[in-house]
């Protein structure tokens, strides 16, 4: 089997299991909270067996079990002490997967018993470093909740099954061609958000844009200081860069408090460590915690067109005074644009994700767009993307790039991808080929007719500094020339047709006698 067709079996193998565990929790309650309860545990079972390799490697020459030094008060502080140095927290033996799994066995599992543990590793963290990063982490899987039953009993025997379904999933394959944790967040987050519709595609960006923004921000680079993401939602942008580039430190911001802990959560599920990322929880616009940061990657997919205050008091924000204008209350889409451009370092790039409206609309946005291109010229490239390849939108969407010191700071880079794309039962899809395609269009800025084009600073101040992809790369194909005689020969006979056609069933209807 090639490495293709073995990742399509091990993947569709785990999203099998996936959906078997959430059957489970079918009827119980909605589909919006299954990944609340399968996701917390696949992570809960991650940090366990994080904490259970590395103590055995700790205690490889003592010949003594975890439980077994936890019992000694000099072992248990030297172990704590290295688990908070090396991961940020530390679990009890008591309270590992595996011993909760033998509880189960031995059905005498409680919730409660799940519900200290989780207390556990909160609990160790505090008055270290790790604090932020794990605090409240466990906050949207509500064990209390009637959702999983009336009483602790009944609550007790579905998260009993869902554990053991848990345990079952392979997370390790011998020839393993998968991220099987990464590809678990990743499916059911798809899953989720396929079924909660635009309140989960506000955080959900498909792999495939994903990595077409991930690729042009890292272009030539293998190793990066930081990346940032003002609008993070779960960090899968973030770390797909990291999957492009080695990437020193990751930095978000999240204003929704559930998807801020699934930001935190990814992370640690793939693997970054608690000092290489900072992902807060408040609004970017109006409460930033890393302005005095410059990063020398930016990726997001902020909400489309949301409300912001727009209170006159950002006229007087370094992210904002030099434009003139704010853009409207009522579409933010200029603002997450202004704030992130101040924070790209002099050497970055910056790709963002957005509705096509930023591209043409005029008043406050129009006189911002023309200082982006004609003051700040930092505008690289305008891609536009299929229609409908976003959970919870149909609107077709576009790629913005910007970069502040421009290789070609004479021109723009404008590609349609448009019509590009396989068609998928709920969403269009972007194959690999697609994904290549615009960026191997945008690495050589190449120009393809019906596809894309290269137009120069003058072409656009023409167009009024409107960036409406038709009015520079001409799809517009010719129909063949209409053969007149030959319409009016066909009109004819038809005519003709159809009076025969009359006196037949004139004929007819005599013969009824109507």
């Amino acid at each position: 089997m090639t490495v293709s067709e073995i990742q399509k079996q091990q993947q569709a193998d785990l999203h099998a299991r996936l959906w078997s565990i959430a059957n489970t929790l079918r009827g119980t309650m909605e589909a919006y909270d299954f990944k609340n309860y399968i996701l917390g545990l696949i992570f809960y079972r991650y940090l366990s067996e994080n904490v259970e390799q590395r103590v055995a490697k700790l205690l490889e020459e003592d010949e003594i079990s975890y439980e077994e030094a936890w019992q000694d008060e000099e072992y248990r502080e030297a172990l704590s002490e290295e688990l908070i140095s090396d991961i940020g927290y530390f679990i009890e033996p008591k309270y590992l997967f595996s011993s909760l799994l033998r509880l189960i066995e031995e059905r005498t599992f409680d919730i409660e018993v799940l519900q200290g543990a989780i207390n556990n590793i909160t609990e160790s963290t505090i008055g270290h470093e790790s604090q932020q990063d794990f605090d409240h982490l466990f906050d949207d899987m509500d064990l209390t909740s009637s959702k999983l039953g009336r009483d602790v009993k009944s609550r007790s025997a579905l998260i009993a099954k869902v554990i053991a379904d848990i345990a079952d999933i392979p997370f390790a394959y011998e020839n393993s061609e998968i991220d099987v944790l990464g590809d678990a967040y990743e499916y059911l987050i798809g899953q989720f958000a396929a079924n909660a519709g635009k309140k989960a595609g506000e955080f959900y960006t498909p792999q495939q844009v994903s990595k077409i923004l991930a690729k042009i921000v890292t272009a030539g680079k293998k190793d990066l200081k930081n990346v940032y993401d003002p609008t993070c939602g779960s960090g899968s942008l973030l770390l797909r860069v990291g999957r492009e580039a080695n990437v020193r430190k990751f930095y978000g911001q999240e204003l929704t408090a559930t998807t801020y802990n699934l930001a935190r959560m990814n992370m640690l599920l793939h693997g970054v460590n608690y000092m290489n990322f900072d992902i807060r929880n408040d609004d970017t616009i109006e409460h930033p915690h890393h302005l005095d940061e410059r990063f020398e990657a930016i990726v997001a997919n902020p909400p489309y067109s949301a409300k912001w205050s727009g209170d006159a008091k950002f006229l007087d924000d370094e992210r904002f005074s030099a434009y003139g204008k704010l853009a409207p209350k009522s579409k933010a889409d200029f603002t997450f644009i202004q704030h992130m451009i101040y924070q790209l370092d002099d050497k970055g790039t910056m790709a963002v994700v957005l509705p096509h409206g930023v591209l043409f609309r005029g008043a406050a946005e129009g006189v911002i767009r023309k200082y982006l291109i004609e003051e700040r010229n930092v505008l690289d490239a305008v891609i536009g993307l299929p229609a409908n390849i976003f959970y919870g939108t149909s609107i077709p969407t576009v790629i913005l790039v910007f970069k502040k010191c421009r290789e070609h700071n004479e021109d723009i880079l404008f590609i349609d991808a448009s019509n590009e794309f396989d068609k998928g039962k709920n969403q269009n899809v972007l194959t690999e080929e697609h994904v290549n395609k615009i960026v191997e269009t945008y690495l050589n800025r190449e120009m393809i007719d019906k596809y894309s084009y290269v137009a120069t600073l003058d072409e656009v101040k023409e167009n009024d500094y409107n960036l409406n992809i038709p009015r520079y790369v001409d799809t517009f194909e010719e129909e063949e020339p209409v053969d007149l005689q030959a319409v009016s020969q066909r009109i004819a006979e038809i005519d003709r047709e159809i009076a025969q056609v009359d006196e037949e069933l004139s004929s007819y209807l005599k013969e009824l006698g109507l």
